[in-house]
């Protein structure tokens, strides 16, 4: 079983999951993911959500690289479970400096029923917590 807190790191990347709460989860991503931290960082988020209805998550994404091939093929041979963890969580901030990166996941809540994706810069912290706290309302959806 998977502590409240857990840390892939590896050369140059690093992914790590935080339970804040009962129904929230900070995650850090930051560097570029292969295939192993995507296997092991999809573990722990599964684990560490277990029970969760209407989570939050906290989303901090630095320094990001594209994943490797072989990491973006375990996430897509995990997507049934992928679907299964979203469906725990009914608000996600992201914070990152990246415009694109902010824009495509606005976009992706835009195509996941009930679940609301708000991006926010990266020292938008205060700005993404406040919003996190709110209720959600199935306009925002």
């Amino acid at each position: 079983m998977l502590s409240r807190y857990s840390t892939v790191k590896r050369e140059l990347e690093m992914f790590e999951t935080q339970l804040n709460g009962p129904d929230r989860l900070d995650i850090s991503i930051s560097g570029k993911v292969d295939s192993n931290t995507m296997r092991e960082s999809l573990d722990a988020l599964d684990s560490q959500s277990k029970g969760f209805v209407n989570g939050r998550m906290l989303y901090r994404i630095d320094n990001f690289d594209m994943p490797s091939f072989g990491a973006i093929a375990v996430e897509l041979s995990r997507l049934p479970m992928l679907f299964d963890l979203l469906r725990r969580f009914d608000r996600v901030a992201v914070l990152t400096e990246k415009r694109w990166l902010q824009k495509l996941s606005e976009l992706e809540g835009k195509f996941l029923p009930g679940l609301s994706i708000k991006a926010f810069d990266a020292n938008e912290v205060d700005l993404a917590e406040q919003w996190l706290a709110t209720s959600s309302t199935r306009e925002e959806r």
